[in-house]
């Protein structure tokens, strides 16, 4: 399926590896310039390379999208990119309970996922309302709709996202510009592999991936798909979300999330 999205221009926080890389190589797949953005320069620099050598424009815009004055420094060059796609990716997350999650670390959760998209949303949005077409697409957490015990400031702080597109597409009627969250579950990303995979030679089991990934679903993600999702599951969504064919979709959370967390 031809998804329209030749000559658009995208800017992708957090693409220089695992969802947010996968997100800025089915962009490219798709005819998009990317901007590319990370926070080391030769992880980004190896996106970028691999990505032009698939035929792709690419740049690279580098700095920690946690720290004001580094932000603004990104969210700038995304403007002067003239980014038509902006997808806000970036969001770190601590294992905290209620007992252990100091008020700081509730701060941290705000400003790492919530603040540095808002930043992004501000630099790039007069440009989109210029041209009369744009897409922002949030990247949110399953965390968002079911809270996880192990990780409440960040599960707050992803629901703050997704409240945030609601408002913001409300806010942008009639300019042509539409905004959606995506809302990934467990997702077999390398470093997740890597630590289950570090874990079962550990316990002296099998190491392999066909092995292992059974084993997950059933005791730590039972879901009705019957797998892990893929970085590439949250980017063909994101790609659809972000083309001219999504025209009609706007302020939704898309769970992509094999059905994991279940809505009452």
């Amino acid at each position: 399926m031809d998804l329209e999205l030749k000559q658009r221009r995208a800017m992708v926080t957090a693409s220089s590896k695992g969802i947010g890389a996968a997100i800025a190589r089915r962009l490219v797949d798709e005819g998009c310039a990317v901007l590319v953005h990370g926070r080391d320069r030769e992880r980004a620099g190896e996106v970028a390379r691999e990505l032009r050598e698939a035929g792709g424009t690419v740049e690279v815009v580098l700095g920690d999208v946690t720290d004001e004055a580094a932000a603004e420094r990104v969210a700038g060059q995304a403007r002067d990119w003239g980014a038509d796609i902006l997808v806000n990716n970036a969001g770190p997350f601590a294992e905290n309970t209620w007992e252990t999650a100091e008020p700081s670390a509730w701060l941290a959760a705000m400003s790492g996922n919530v603040l540095p998209g808002v930043r992004m949303i501000r630099a790039v949005l007069p440009g989109m309302r210029e041209r009369g077409w744009g897409r922002v697409v949030n990247v949110g957490s399953r965390a968002a709709t079911t809270p996880l015990p192990h990780m409440v400031e960040y599960s707050a702080a992803k629901a703050a996202v997704v409240n945030m597109t609601t408002s913001l597409a409300r806010h942008l009627a009639g300019t042509g510009i539409t905004v959606n969250s995506v809302s990934p579950g467990v997702i077999a990303t390398e470093g997740m592999r890597a630590m289950f995979r570090q874990e079962a030679a550990d316990e002296g089991r099998s190491t392999r991936w066909s092995d292992l990934e059974p084993r997950l679903v059933n005791e730590y993600a039972p879901n009705p798909a019957g797998r892990l999702g893929t970085a590439e599951d949250i980017a063909a969504a994101v790609a659809f979300l972000a083309s001219p064919l999504a025209g009609y979709i706007n302020g939704i959370d898309l769970r992509v999330d094999g059905g994991i967390a279940q809505v009452p």
